[in-house]
């Protein structure tokens, strides 16, 4: 586990080969002009684990997995999913996760069923294994009755879980969310969890990003928290938490401001009282 007082301006060493790991980067590094969003970041993320990435908004966390997954290329660094060098073994590597993140392209034209057709004869699949899955990942999902429907007509939720579906229908080894309960009900976001647990109890790896610390400290068994590009603290949820909540962890290790002393008392103050007390104040005048 890194120390959060040791990791500021000081990569996480990995002494791991990183070809054994479900993900694995090392020191991946991505910079905007002066700006370095990403700094130098090592991390290893063991197979069969749920592993939470989380860090406030900015912190690097989305950009670091956009180049682990080689949609987006460092300006240093490497990146290894299912043992495959993303970079110099693209395909290999592509074949061995199922992602979902945002500004992938969306085939909202398709209806549900001929999304799913489409994406597994891109993976290569025959078409019975495709159908059946289809098929199968539709009535868990709840959206047998949207099967027909285009996903462009689909709610913000509904689209969350084809693009689930869409990521799963391949049975890869890793499984890569940004956001995954985002704009879901409670309903299917708790059967979203419970298929993400099955899916890492035989044998897959899931590694998903929250700003939803109870999800995280709920589902995951690993947790990172990076800012300002890079990790701050990274283990067994058990071991980073230390018998404190993950919120409060968190907050310790990123930095939290806190309400100054009456800092906008005059909320949930009525009109009516303000005009009182100002009418009070001018007789006292």
């Amino acid at each position: 586990m890194t120390d959060p007082e040791n990791s500021q301006g000081t990569p996480q060493i990995c002494p791991t080969d990183p070809t054994t790991q479900a993900l694995a980067v090392r020191g991946l590094t991505k910079s905007y002009g002066d700006a370095t969003v990403v700094n130098n970041i090592n991390l290893d993320i063991p197979k069969g684990a749920i592993y939470g990435i989380v860090g406030p908004n900015g912190a690097g966390k989305t950009t670091m997995l956009s180049m682990a997954t080689g949609l987006l290329r460092p300006n240093k660094g490497t990146a290894w999913i299912s043992g495959f060098n993303v970079w110099e073994e693209p395909n290999d590597a592509k074949r061995s996760m199922g992602l979902l993140a945002d500004g992938l392209p969306i085939f909202d034209r398709l209806t549900g069923k001929e999304l799913l057709t489409y994406v597994g004869a891109l993976r290569e699949l025959d078409e019975d294994i495709v159908d059946q899955r289809s098929e199968e990942l539709l009535e868990a999902l709840g959206l047998k009755e949207a099967a027909g429907k285009r996903v462009v007509d689909y709610s913000a939720g509904m689209t969350k879980k084809i693009l689930l579906a869409q990521a799963l229908i391949h049975n890869p080894k890793v499984l890569i969310l940004d956001e995954p309960l985002e704009a879901v009900d409670p309903v299917s976001g708790r059967l979203i969890q419970q298929i993400l647990k099955n899916f890492a109890q035989t044998g897959g790896t899931v590694v998903l990003s929250s700003h939803v610390m109870e999800l995280v400290e709920g589902l995951c068994d690993h947790v990172a928290i990076i800012n300002r590009g890079v990790v701050e603290i990274a283990g067994h949820v058990d071991e980073v938490r230390r018998g404190r909540s993950l919120t409060d962890v968190f907050v310790d290790a990123v930095g939290g401001a806190a309400l100054q002393e009456g800092s906008l008392s005059w909320l949930g103050a009525s009109e009516g009282h303000s005009e009182g007390q100002n009418q009070n104040e001018d007789r006292a005048e």
